[in-house]
C-alpha cells in the first residue's frame, strides 16, 4: 500500500490541506502520479487521504479528512453539497461558481455557470483523470445542456499537463446571455471567448462601484470584457472611457454595449494600460472615478516584491489623473498579496503623489467563491474604494 508520512510542524497538522514536497518524511510503496494516498503524522495516525502528483511542489492535496476514494458517489456527493450551499445562499445558478476548488473539498475542480452550459477546469491531475466521473455527475446534477472544458490556465504547467479547450457534453453553446447584478444582459462565448469573456467573481462588484458612477466622468482601466465600464454607463456616468490591451476583449465588450443600448455611451481604447496612463498624466487629464482591475501581477510568491512595484506604479499614475473630491476603485486578484501590504503600497503611493486617501468601501470575492480559514489561497480578490480628501 502507498502513502505519505508528513514531517512535524507540516502546516497540514495545523488545518491546511496542501503538503510540499519539502514537508514530507517518507513515502512508502509506489504512488502513482494522480493516485490517492493516505496522510499520516509521524506517530502514523491517519490525516486523510489526498490526491498525490510528484511533479508538482505540492505534492500531495487532501480532500477529505478519512479513507475516501475519488468513485463516482464521492464526485456526486461533492458537486450535490456545493450546489446545495450555493442556494441557501439564494446564489443565482445561472450565472455562478458552482464549484470552487478546496473551497468545496474538490482541489483543482473549477466549474462556472453560464445560463444552461457549465464550464469545467481540472487543474490538478488527480481531478484531471477522473474528469469523465465530474462530468457525469454533472449531467446528473444540473442537466445542462452543454459542458465546455476550459483547461486552459497556466497553472496546469505546474501539474505537468498540457492545456486543453473542447466539448465535453452536449452541443457547442454558440453565445449565450446572462443578466447580472448591474440590471445588464452580458452575451458570453464559453467555449472561444478570452477566459470566457467574462469573471463571474466580479459581477457583484460591478453593480458596486457603479454606484458611485452617477455624474461622474470615469475612467475603467484593464476593462477586459467591459464590466465595470458598462456598469458605470448604465448607471448614469457622464462619460466612461475603457481600456485594455486585448482587441478581442473589445470587441466583445462593444458587442454587449450595443445588446444594453450603451453604444454611444462608451469610449474604448485599445492600448497597454501604464502607456495609456502615461499619456493621459501627460495631457493633464482628470476623471471623478478611475477603475484599477488587472491581471495577477504574479503568481509565485517570490516574484511579490516586483509585483508590489508595478502596483504602485499603477496607482502613482493613476493618482494624477483623480479631479478634486475623485474617488479609485482598485482591485487585487493574487493570494499572494495581502490586504495589508496592498493597502500599504496604495498608502505609500498617495503619499509620494501627495495626496491624502480615505477608504469607503471594502469589496471582496463574493460567497459563490467560498474561503476555507485555514486555507489562506482560497482568498485572492480584494478591493477598495478610496476617496481624495478635500483640501488635503
Amino acid at each position: 500500500m502507498s502513502g505519505i508520512i508528513v514531517r512535524p510542524r507540516s502546516r497540514i497538522l495545523r488545518g491546511h490541506d496542501w503538503v510540499f514536497v519539502s514537508e514530507i518524511l517518507k513515502t512508502f510503496g509506489r504512488p502513482e502520479p494522480g493516485a490517492v494516498v493516505p496522510l499520516r503524522d509521524p506517530k502514523d495516525r491517519l490525516l486523510g487521504s489526498a490526491i498525490y502528483n510528484p511533479k508538482s511542489q505540492i505534492i500531495a492535496r487532501r480532500f477529505s479528512r478519512q479513507r475516501q476514494e475519488l468513485d463516482a458517489d464521492f464526485f456526486r456527493r461533492r458537486i450535490r453539497q456545493a450546489v446545495d450551499y450555493r442556494r441557501t445562499l439564494g446564489c443565482d445558478l445561472r450565472a455562478c461558481r458552482l464549484v470552487w476548488s478546496e473551497g468545496d473539498g474538490l482541489p483543482g475542480v473549477v466549474v462556472d455557470a453560464y445560463a444552461d452550459v457549465l464550464v469545467l477546469q481540472t487543474l490538478t491531475l488527480g481531478m484531471d483523470q477522473a474528469k469523465a466521473l465530474i462530468v457525469a455527475a454533472l449531467v446528473e446534477i444540473l442537466a445542462p445542456r452543454s459542458i465546455v472544458e476550459r483547461n486552459d490556465a497556466n497553472v496546469r504547467a505546474l501539474e505537468g499537463m498540457p492545456p486543453v479547450t473542447g466539448l465535453l457534453h452536449g452541443p457547442e453553446p454558440g453565445e449565450v446571455e446572462i443578466t447580472v447584478p448591474a440590471g445588464l444582459t452580458l452575451a458570453v462565448d464559453p467555449l472561444r471567448g478570452q477566459k470566457t469573456g467574462l469573471y463571474l467573481d466580479q459581477l457583484a462588484n460591478h453593480a458596486a462601484v457603479a454606484r458611485h458612477a452617477a455624474g461622474r466622468r470615469v475612467l475603467d482601466v484593464f476593462t477586459h470584457a467591459g464590466g465595470f465600464a458598462l456598469a458605470c454607463a448604465k448607471a448614469g456616468a457622464a462619460g466612461v472611457l475603457a481600456v485594455d490591451s486585448s482587441a478581442e476583449a473589445l470587441a466583445q465588450a462593444k458587442r454587449n454595449a450595443e445588446r444594453n443600448g450603451l453604444a454611444d455611451r462608451v469610449e474604448w481604447r485599445a492600448q497597454d494600460a501604464f502607456d495609456f496612463l502615461a499619456g493621459e498624466e501627460k495631457r493633464g487629464a482628470q476623471y471623478d472615478l478611475v477603475v484599477l482591475d488587472p491581471p495577477s501581477f504574479t503568481q509565485a510568491k517570490g516574484a511579490t516584491r516586483d509585483a508590489m512595484r508595478g502596483y504602485k506604479d499603477l496607482h502613482l499614475r493613476a493618482l494624477a489623473l483623480l479631479a478634486p473630491g475623485g474617488r479609485l476603485a482598485s482591485f487585487t486578484c493574487s493570494h499572494h498579496v495581502s490586504a495589508t501590504d496592498f493597502r500599504t503600497m496604495v498608502s505609500e503611493a498617495s503619499a509620494d503623489a501627495k495626496r491624502a486617501l480615505r477608504i469607503l468601501e471594502t469589496y471582496r470575492q463574493p460567497p459563490d467563491h467560498p474561503v476555507l480559514l485555514a486555507l489562506p489561497e482560497t482568498e485572492y480578490l480584494r478591493g477598495w474604494l478610496f476617496e481624495l480628501v478635500p483640501g488635503r
